[in-house]
């Protein structure tokens, strides 16, 4: 008997979720809630709104489900859920992106300094944690989600160069609140 590989038993579940199975849909949740709730979480900075962003995110999922055609993984797919809805709940909250002019802004360094190698990821953590929600959703969908800067315009609805300053602007804002006093060792 041949053993299923981890996206041959995830396309098995899917199916069983399609047909209305919901073990198997619960099968699914504590397959991804975890990962999913960090992705919601690193976006919307708000525990008990991650949450909800969480439970819209499923719910929403299993209603469409028979829109999930297998092109990507399901993680893949489920992902761009919690992304939207993550950042639809930030709308909600009527967050708005930092306001943008055209000036240029100054380049950041691509490195951090040996003084500044000493930083734990906890504090980078927190760190994030306070930048405003428009850099917050910027930085975290290009560093730590892989979005690429035209995925983000259209995601946001902002353009490409748009997304490419805020970006820079998050980075520099990181990098001032990394070395305020309560950040440094």
């Amino acid at each position: 008997m041949e053993k299923l590989g981890y996206q041959d038993v995830n396309h098995q579940v899917v199916e069983r979720c399609k047909s209305g199975d919901h073990r198997a849909q619960y099968e699914l949740y504590k397959l991804y809630s975890k990962a999913m709730f960090n992705v919601s979480m690193r976006i919307t900075n708000d525990y008990a709104e991650a949450e909800d962003v969480l439970q819209e995110a499923f719910i929403s999922a299993f209603k469409n489900l028979h829109s999930y055609k297998g092109e990507a993984s399901f993680g893949s797919w489920l992902k761009k859920i919690v992304v939207n809805a993550a950042i639809n709940a930030i709308r909600k909250r009527r967050a708005e992106l930092v306001p943008m002019d055209e000036r240029v802004v100054e380049d950041v360094p691509d490195e951090v300094s040996e003084d500044d190698s000493e930083w734990q990821v906890e504090q980078v953590r927190r760190a994030i944690q306070k930048l405003p929600d428009g850099y917050r959703v910027v930085l975290s969908l290009y560093l730590l989600e892989g979005y690429d800067h035209a995925e983000i315009g259209e995601v946001l609805g902002i353009s490409e160069s748009t997304s490419k300053s805020q970006y820079s602007r998050a980075r520099k804002k990181l990098l001032e609140i990394m070395r305020e006093p309560q950040f440094v060792a």
